[in-house]
C-alpha cells in the first residue's frame, strides 16, 4: 500500500511540473513536444533497467513501477526539457550548461530531500546514468537543430 506522504509526492511531481506548460506558449509546445516524448520514453526505458540493477530503494517495501518510478518519468522530464530548450534557443553551450545544473540539482540535492522524507534513496549510481545524460542532451540538440531548419 502507497503511503499518504508517497501519493502526495507523486501527485504533485506529475502535476506541478505540467502545470508549469501553461506558461510556455503553444508555438513553444508544438516546437519541443518531439523532444519531450523522446525524454519520456527514454526516461521509462532507463527506469526499467535500473529497477532492474535495483540502482534506487524505495522505502514503501512492496515494489511497483507505476507507484515509484513512474510519475519521475511522466512528470518532471517532459516539461522540463521543454523549458531548457525554450531558454537555452539558439545557445547549445548555454542549454548543455542548463542541463548539468539541473540534473545536478536533481542528483545532489533533491535525492536527499527525498531520503529525508524517506520515500527514495540511490542504493548504486555508475558511470551509465550520466552518460544517459549526454546520450539525452545530444538527441535534444539534434532534434531542436532538425526543426530550427525546418520553420
Amino acid at each position: 500500500m502507497i503511503s499518504r506522504k508517497h501519493l502526495g509526492f507523486n501527485l504533485s511531481i506529475i502535476a506541478i511540473p505540467w502545470l508549469s506548460l501553461l506558461f510556455i506558449g503553444k508555438r513553444s509546445i508544438r516546437r519541443y513536444s518531439l523532444a519531450g516524448i523522446f525524454i519520456i520514453i527514454f526516461e521509462i526505458i532507463n527506469h526499467l533497467y535500473g529497477h532492474q540493477r535495483k540502482w534506487w530503494e524505495f522505502y514503501d517495501k512492496k515494489d511497483s513501477f507505476i507507484k515509484d518510478e513512474l510519475p519521475f518519468s511522466i512528470g518532471p522530464y517532459m516539461p522540463l526539457s521543454m523549458w531548457l530548450l525554450k531558454s537555452s534557443y539558439g545557445n547549445f553551450k548555454k542549454f548543455l550548461l542548463l542541463n548539468v545544473i539541473a540534473d545536478g540539482i536533481f542528483a545532489f540535492y533533491f535525492i536527499d530531500v527525498l531520503k529525508r522524507l524517506k520515500i527514495v534513496s540511490l542504493k548504486r549510481w555508475s558511470w551509465l546514468n550520466n552518460l544517459n545524460e549526454v546520450i539525452y542532451a545530444t538527441f535534444l540538440y539534434l532534434q531542436w537543430n532538425m526543426k530550427t531548419l525546418s520553420i
